[in-house]
């Protein structure tokens, strides 16, 4: 027995090592890449940057960032917010982030939407609400104004086409009414606010490739009503 035992001994201690060895080895590449983290740098305010101020490279630095998710809209590039505004002031290290900046030129940020030389205005889309539940931003729409003739009855004339839809806001806060944000000239932000407060608006959703916008008279209850030409003669 003693001649026996002698080889099993030897056997189950080189298992052991081997078994030992493999163990040591996977938990040591399972400690090490869990505690590794990717090495990633995000935009930061080199200093104190007003709001307004146009980015330029010595206005910003890189920073290293420790966790494995980078913030929402950070930027790993200084060249990426070269020429870019701010919308508000930043302390110095701070993270510079997309919902934060502006380009001055197409004024395309993620916080604005509004090109140079347009405005964005909201109005009540007054007995609209099945369209307002099938609008998205990027939609385009026709604005129609509702409101008392000057001789008889009401009027309803379109007096805005191919307006782009920025936002909607369904019913709350005390409102009844939807609020949709929508981009559109100097002019025909003058013509919605107009309507808005004095009158009753309308919207007429369009086809997204339908950039047309036809000239299009008031109408009236009494042309309504009018029979057609063909029973008239």
């Amino acid at each position: 027995m003693k001649r026996n035992l002698v080889p099993l001994l030897g056997i189950a201690f080189a298992v052991a090592i081997v078994s030992t060895g493999i163990f040591y080895g996977l938990f040591a590449g399972r400690l090490k890449g869990g505690s590794s983290v990717p090495a990633q740098s995000i935009v930061v305010a080199a200093k104190r940057l007003e709001r307004g101020a146009t980015l330029q490279a010595a206005d910003v630095k890189l920073m290293p960032w420790g966790a494995a998710e980078l913030p929402q809209g950070a930027f790993t590039d200084a060249s990426q917010v070269t020429g870019l505004a701010l919308l508000a002031p930043l302390e110095e290290k701070e993270a510079i982030l997309q919902a934060r900046v502006v380009s001055p030129k197409s004024g395309m940020g993620a916080a604005l939407g509004v090109a140079p030389g347009m405005r964005a205005i909201s109005i009540r889309a007054t007995d609209s609400s099945g369209i307002v539940s099938l609008l998205r931003p990027g939609h385009k729409v026709d604005v129609q104004l509702v409101a008392p003739g000057v001789t008889s009855g009401f009027e309803l004339r379109t007096i805005l086409q191919n307006i782009e839809v920025l936002s909607i806001s369904a019913p709350g806060d005390g409102r009844n009414t939807p609020v949709i944000t929508l981009l559109m000239t100097p002019q025909g932000a003058d013509m919605a606010g107009l309507g808005d407060s004095t009158a009753r608006l309308r919207l007429t959703l369009r086809h997204p490739l339908d950039e047309s916008t036809p000239s299009l008279n008031r109408v009236t209850i009494p042309s309504v009503m009018q029979p057609p030409a063909a029973a008239r003669k």
